[in-house]
């Protein structure tokens, strides 16, 4: 046989022969809706016409993709870093020139295009340790134990693959809350791990509730060797903010059960409701005492994406590790060096921000009004956010108390559930391709985070700004009101 004239071979490479688990691995944040959205966009760049004039992506949480303003202190240093003539340019302030100046002397060669030690530069791993230090109230952090990555998600996979092992029964299994982020189940599903799904109370506020996560231990015991935790708090998808009472309980719960904890905890700085704050697993594991403190093994994780710095394309984060076999440890360190480094860049800009401006130099008073005025907005997008879908018929929204998302509950009538399942779709995915068609606003259908059985959701960011944000809740509302009457 030939193919365009030349002989035809038979692929090594087929959807029958390539490794299976990737075939496993699916990513709702950026699946087949968001896929259809840039089909749209590019159908009215082209002039075709629909009901709307623009997409409206709410399905992610990029930050300055959706308008938030970067911080001007974080740019200047970054821009003096990557072209340091401006070093010698009056118009930049004498705390981001020292700063800059810093970095690239901890750079090789003094350029930021220079590769760095595969866990990062150390100089910047020791102002990791000082913020953690400092945020956790003097509890001691060694930057030996810091990790610089690429992003939080690079960070998590890896602890993942040292924790993936065994066959059959006594294969790694990983407990993750439902509603997750999919970064979590698209891992497992590719490392060939076990997901131990454990569900958040939605009637209270998508608490964490111990007896459940011992139900699901307990149960996945049959059929796996269950070996860590993950948490996300605050949460993504679902926005809740986990009291100091839940974080204690969990700590026990996994020192009693000889889990290893995953703490994600990128949104640390985004928590807006009353009564809400945050505590790190490390500060209150510390706490508890020398039980606690020198025996639960924990990895935690952050990241320059979110909060109000919102730098999602640099790359950046950071894991501690704590309480970590010392040979492990060696592995762990030669697994990061695979990859070389984590950017350069994104590692400069993690430094800033962990190494922000003080009261007595020129960037600080602009650099808190940035921060604080980013964080004030997007505490007045979750209020409204809750409160506006909280009026429609059908919709049910729990507070949003931090993070930068809302996971909403939607009462789908069965009509419109049959209609989905004769297309081979989700309920809630039937609704929400239905919303961006009509509409132009793309949301992610629950079903990709999972949600209890018989229960339908869709997730959006309250990233927009305020206007458009209205804008983006009043269409939810119109298109909700004809889609139950279609289908009541």
């Amino acid at each position: 046989m030939s193919e365009n004239g030349c002989e035809y071979r038979e692929r090594v490479l087929t959807i029958d022969t390539m490794n299976p688990n990737v075939k496993r691995v699916e990513y709702a944040v950026r699946g087949p809706i968001v896929q259809r959205a840039v089909q749209i966009e590019r159908e009215l760049q082209m002039g075709i016409k629909k009901p709307f004039t623009e997409v409206i992506k709410a399905n992610i949480g990029d930050c300055h993709a959706m308008g938030q303003k970067p911080i001007t202190f974080f740019r200047q240093v970054l821009a003096l870093c990557s072209y340091p003539d401006l070093l010698e340019d009056s118009k930049f302030p004498e705390d981001a020139k020292s700063r800059a100046r810093r970095i690239l002397q901890a750079c090789g060669g003094g350029s930021l295009g220079a590769y760095s030690t595969s866990q990062g530069i150390e100089m910047i791993r020791q102002d990791v340790a000082r913020y953690i230090e400092w945020r956790d109230g003097g509890i001691t952090s060694d930057p030996d134990n810091i990790y610089l990555s690429t992003g939080a998600s690079d960070a998590i996979v890896t602890m993942l693959k040292l924790l993936v092992s065994g066959e059959g029964t006594s294969r790694t299994g990983v407990m993750i809350s439902i509603p997750q982020y999919p970064l979590y189940s698209a891992a497992l599903a590719e490392l060939g791990a076990v997901q131990i799904s454990y569900y958040l109370d939605e009637d209270n506020c998508w608490s964490l509730d111990i007896s459940e996560l011992q139900r699901a231990l307990q149960e996945a015991k049959k059929h796996c060797s269950p070996r860590a935790l993950c948490i996300i708090n605050p949460g993504n998808p679902t926005g809740q903010v986990q009291s100091r009472q839940c974080i204690e309980d969990v700590i026990r719960f996994a020192a009693a059960e000889k889990l290893f904890l995953m703490a994600d905890e990128v949104y640390q700085d985004n928590v807006y409701a009353d009564g809400c704050k945050f505590h790190s697993f490390k500060k209150v594991l510390f706490e508890m005492g020398l039980e606690y403190s020198k025996k639960v093994e924990l990895a935690s994780f952050h990241s320059t994406s979110k909060c109000y710095m919102g730098e999602c394309g640099f790359r950046g984060g950071y894991m501690e590790v704590v309480n970590l076999d010392p040979e492990v440890k060696v592995q762990l360190t030669k697994l990061v060096s695979v990859r070389l480094c984590p950017p350069v860049p994104g590692q400069a800009l993690l430094d800033v921000v962990v190494n922000r401006p003080q009261p007595d130099e020129p960037s600080y008073d602009t650099f808190i009004k940035e921060c604080t005025d980013t964080l004030a907005a997007l505490a007045e997008k979750a209020n409204m956010t809750q409160d506006i879908l909280n009026q429609v018929p059908g919709i049910k929204c729990n507070p949003v108390q931090g993070a930068m998302y809302t996971f909403p509950r939607i009462h789908l009538p069965p009509k419109a559930i049959l209609e989905a399942k004769e297309k081979g779709q989700a309920p809630d995915m039937f609704y929400c391709m239905k919303l961006l068609e009509e509409t132009g606003i793309c949301l992610v259908p629950g079903s990709g985070f999972g949600q209890r059985d018989g229960t339908y959701h869709f997730r959006m960011t309250i990233l927009p700004p305020k206007e458009k944000l209205k804008i983006v809740l009043a269409k939810i509302k119109e298109f909700n009101q004809h889609f139950m009457e279609q289908y009541s």
